[in-house]
């Protein structure tokens, strides 16, 4: 079957583009000099890319710098590029190309002209002239970028980060008062509760969300208005506040214009340090997920103080094996999460003068990021951590042979005595109270009385 076409021209000249796709010339020539890697643009820049044409439309019209119908046909263009089933559909360009985002910024404005053309009948919207009109993609995509970054974190991780920690408090409460062996340096230490063992996991969430607040707050103000190097040159004064209104307004979130824009477009400080939040959030879920499953390993032969729901069978050679997956699946999504952040502190290092030509990259690190990380979290609560049970008869056995359980004696009969009880314990397989009444430094009626695991923690 012969594919159709239209003719569409760009400054370069003629070009064939597919008869049944909205898109235009430099999105067409894009398409085939870029045909690099799987990855398309990600939705998180592309959907407040649209919004931001719609937005500027609308303060364009406010300020009689642009004629009303056609800002009304870039609305309802922008509306119905929106709910598109898929939008890579229209929006078919590679993360692989100009590092600015211009054929990405060029491919919004074209599709959304368009389509209000064929909603108007008649050619009423140029692409520049236009759509773009008083933007450059210098200061629209990383607009386009800051207020993706925002939502997702806003809509994806801080959500799941406190459904996890709704578990974890569960998870505390329910054991706050069971007693096991503490552990440090991988080596058995004085005793901690579960539910003290929990409540540091679940104030490593609370103190990285915090973070995340406060670093994501720094991408609400928006560099629009800068145009091509900073200037503001051919945007009409009062252009950006009005459009930073509609995207407030439209998000829910108060978007400002930015004072100094060379900052906006040629830094990348705000997603770089928002992302290393996130890179946080990450090691602690790391440290939560090797926790959960060393602390569960065995069943016989490892630790196995806790029991982790059984998922699916873990071997293809050996029945009824079962293992951490989900704390696996976490720990990966963390280690790509870093990943992604170092190369995000890279390419944000890479601003030469007014602007930064790795934004397409960055961007497409940050959607995974907040892909992974809300969906991971998400995962590992939901099928793992919430329905942890504890063993208490390994717990309790371990409590109860532990040798730095003799901390509690230091007090009475000092260091290096308990230090040759603990010793003597050890190389002659006794009990602490064993070592001590052969030692003679306690009988057993003065170890017992000292020797409450419930004072000790």
């Amino acid at each position: 079957m012969t594919e159709e076409f239209r003719i569409e021209h760009d400054s370069m000249g003629e070009i064939k583009v597919p008869a049944d796709h909205y898109w235009g010339a430099v999105t067409q020539r894009s398409k085939q000099n870029f045909l690099i890697g799987t990855e398309l643009m990600p939705e998180m820049v592309l959907r407040p890319l649209i919004n931001i044409k719609k937005a500027e439309a609308q303060a364009n019209r406010d300020i009689d710098n642009l004629d009303a119908k056609k800002a009304e046909y870039i609305v309802k263009a922008a509306d119905k590029a929106l709910a598109l089933e898929d939008i890579h559909s229209e929006f078919p360009l590679r993360v692989w190309q100009t590092g600015s985002g211009t054929q990405t910024n060029m491919n919004a404005n074209e599709v959304l002209a368009n389509i209000g053309n064929e909603l108007a009948g008649e050619k009423l919207l140029h692409p520049n002239d236009d759509v773009n009109k008083g933007q450059s993609s210098n200061d629209v995509f990383p607009a386009a970028m800051q207020i993706g970054f925002y939502e997702g974190i806003h809509s994806d991780v801080i959500p799941a980060v406190d459904r996890f920690i709704e578990t974890l408090q569960k998870l505390e409460d329910k054991y706050k008062d069971k007693i096991k062996v503490g552990r440090t340096h991988l080596q058995d230490a004085t005793p901690v509760t579960f539910g003290q063992e929990v409540s540091g996991w679940k104030t490593m969430m609370i103190k990285d969300k915090q973070m995340i607040e406060e670093a994501s707050a720094h991408l609400l103000e928006l560099p629009l208005g800068g145009t091509a190097t900073g200037t503001g040159l051919n945007c009409p004064e009062g252009l950006d506040v009005k459009a930073c209104q509609y995207l407030a307004d439209n998000y829910g979130h108060d978007y400002t214009a930015a004072e100094n824009k060379f900052y906006g477009m040629t830094s990348k400080g705000q997603i770089s340090q928002a992302h290393a939040a996130l890179r946080t959030l990450a090691e602690d879920m790391l440290k939560v997920a090797n926790d959960v499953r060393f602390l569960a390993s065995g069943p016989r032969c490892g630790i196995g103080e806790l029991i982790i729901p059984s998922n699916e069978p873990g071997s293809s050679i050996m029945p009824g094996k079962v293992n951490p997956t989900q704390a696996e699946a976490m720990t990966m999504v963390s280690t790509q999460v870093m990943g992604n952040d170092q190369v995000i502190a890279i390419a944000a290092s890479q601003g030469y003068f007014e602007l930064n030509t790795y934004m397409p990259l960055i961007i497409n690190n940050c959607a995974q990021s907040v892909s992974l990380l809300g969906s991971a979290i998400d995962s590992f609560n939901h099928m793992c951590v919430a329905g942890i049970e504890v063993d208490h008869e390994k717990m309790d056995h371990y409590l109860e042979i532990s040798l730095m359980n003799v901390t509690k004696l230091s007090p009475v009969i000092g260091y290096e005595k308990a230090a040759e009880i603990a010793k003597h314990a050890h190389k002659n397989k006794q009990s602490l109270k064993e070592a001590s009444h052969d030692l003679g430094y306690l009988d057993d009626e003065e170890f017992d009385k000292i020797m409450r695991f419930e004072d000790m923690v």
